[in-house]
């Protein structure tokens, strides 16, 4: 199969899990804000599971895009952030802190569900993990499993590795990401004035950490060190499941 085959079909086993990873992502913070007192996402529109509420055309098309298409990239994206007024929240500091620990808590529980998937499907037919998707294009005396269940297969395990890395991407300390908003609601108020500070430069701390990381190794080592980690115990325990459970 040529490069561009393998570009496109690498991109539609990953583009869907990684729809639904943000989308969902945002989800959860607007829902959490919402049963905290701020109704600001549902009054605008926004608490709601259709992605075309959340598609923010920069962060989740053409960036993605980008990472699927360079080689050695890492996937990385981001959905229209849900609007949040702390003014509304029953107990703004910890509220926010349970608003920011939602988004990357949902990318875990659809890690784990992605898992269960995964198990279920390989409890069903134990070989599709040993079948490559590539040999199965165009042939026109595939399996059914080569056809619905393979596919579906590749993608609940691409949806595990995504999620894990974006809710550990996403727990980074350094705002606005979520990992920095929590520590803004954990720490003492004269630390959490002096991070406050840098919101406003985060992104651009955030995009220089992401151009220079082959030299800086930061984000590497900080999502590398837990989402092979993570990512890597989930999906073992999935295929354990799956072996127990085969007939």
């Amino acid at each position: 199969m040529n490069d561009l085959a393998h570009t496109l079909l690498s991109i539609s086993y990953k583009a869907l899990p990684l729809l639904f990873a943000m989308v969902l992502h945002e989800y959860a913070h607007g829902w959490v804000a919402d049963k905290c007192g701020d109704p600001t996402a549902k009054l605008q529109g926004r608490l709601t599971m259709n992605p075309l509420a959340h598609i923010d055309p920069f962060g989740t098309i053409i960036v993605p895009l980008i990472c699927l298409m360079l080689p050695g990239s890492f996937l990385f994206g981001w959905a229209k952030p849900v609007p949040i007024d702390p003014r509304n929240l029953r107990a703004p500091r910890r509220d926010m802190a349970l608003v920011a620990a939602a988004g990357p808590g949902m990318n875990f529980l659809l890690a784990i569900c992605s898992a269960a998937l995964l198990s279920l499907l390989l409890s069903m037919n134990s070989s599709l993990l040993a079948t490559d998707p590539r040999d199965t294009v165009g042939r026109q005396d595939a399996s059914f499993g080569a056809i619905v269940l393979l596919p579906v297969a590749v993608m609940a395990m691409y949806s595990v590795l995504i999620n894990v890395l974006l809710g550990i991407f996403n727990l980074m300390p350094i705002p606005p990401l979520d990992g920095g908003r929590i520590l803004l609601s954990l720490l003492p108020a004269r630390p959490a004035l002096v991070l406050a500070r840098l919101e406003p430069y985060g992104m651009m701390i955030l995009v220089g950490l992401l151009v220079f990381d082959r030299e800086l190794r930061i984000i590497h080592t900080f999502t590398s060190t837990f989402v092979s980690g993570l990512s890597g115990t989930i999906l073992s325990t999935a295929i354990g499941l799956s072996t127990t459970t085969s007939p």
